[in-house]
């Protein structure tokens, strides 16, 4: 117990790979940018407007960020490995789902953003990401003239003279890196993710591949954009129209091999083009086997 507590952190427990390469890969490739690799995936949403369609005529406030989010968590309940992150060059997997979002507190373009960072259960349905997202979202509305406490502490740092803010954020590196980051700003910080997601269909642009950050244990970032149209045909060879929406995705590739990264995204296409598995909880939700 004595050693473990001496491998784990606050916010992740260390991986005992089996592969040996593992371990080496995070000295060879020191910074997140330099693993990053690059998805994208053209999701089509004929079964995404139909179940939001229903579930609005049954009152319930929902949209399509709504369910991004909650194929991420399926999605991360399933392929368990996604959900790590390196830290002073030791992989860890994180012990909870934790999603941070950009939005703009009003749709004025002089509107300031926050960030938001939310926690998750493996075992969410649609139903209950919907209510935890769109309390946040209320929350953060409501407060537009005021800053959450992730705008607070970013106000605060910004504050400090240019050596001072240097020396801060390298001293957090530094913590973060010897699993001594505190606890609480850990839980502020947006980059302290499972994953980062980024509308850009908010601010009317389509998706682009977002950088990945080396401050913080976001191990991927994925982008969404305007909708956009394709023509397909139908079982009698008709032609017709159909939206669809391109996703794209940097991965930091040290936490596990591209291979895996790839069917995680192939399965969150697959629930996104069945959502309606997202009403019920997982039949059953896999672990980490290399904790």
């Amino acid at each position: 117990m004595f050693k473990r507590l001496l491998r784990d952190r606050s916010d992740g427990k260390r991986i005992k790979a089996k592969d040996p390469f593992f371990r080496i890969i995070p000295y060879v490739m020191k910074e997140r940018s330099d693993a990053q690799v690059f998805f994208e995936e053209t999701i089509k949403l004929d079964e995404i407007q139909n179940l939001t369609n229903k579930l609005r005529k049954e009152g319930m406030k929902v949209r399509f960020v709504h369910f991004v989010i909650a194929s991420v968590v399926r999605v991360l309940s399933q392929k368990p490995k996604v959900n790590r992150f390196i830290a002073g060059k030791k992989a860890y997997s994180r012990n909870e789902i934790a999603i941070s979002i950009v939005i703009k507190k009003s749709m004025d373009i002089d509107s300031p953003e926050a960030v938001i960072k939310m926690f998750f259960s493996p075992t969410d349905t649609l139903y209950d990401i919907v209510e935890k997202v769109n309390k946040a979202f209320d929350e953060n509305a409501e407060k537009m003239s005021e800053q959450n406490n992730t705008d607070k502490a970013a106000k605060f740092f910004n504050m400090l003279p240019g050596f001072l803010l240097n020396a801060s954020i390298g001293f957090i590196k530094f913590l973060d890196n010897h699993r001594m980051m505190p606890k609480f700003l850990i839980k502020l910080s947006p980059f302290h993710s499972s994953v980062f997601v980024v509308d850009l269909g908010s601010i009317g642009i389509s998706s682009a591949f977002h950088h990945i950050y080396n401050f913080g244990t976001t191990t991927v970032f994925m982008a969404f954009g305007t909708k956009d149209k394709e023509i397909a045909t139908n079982a009698e060879k008709e032609l017709l129209t159909r939206k669809t929406i391109n996703i794209k995705y940097v991965v930091d590739e040290r936490v596990v091999d591209g291979y895996y990264f790839a069917s995680a995204i192939k399965m969150f296409r697959v629930v996104m083009h069945s959502p309606e598995q997202l009403l019920e909880p997982p039949l059953k939700v896999e672990v980490d086997d290399e904790v």
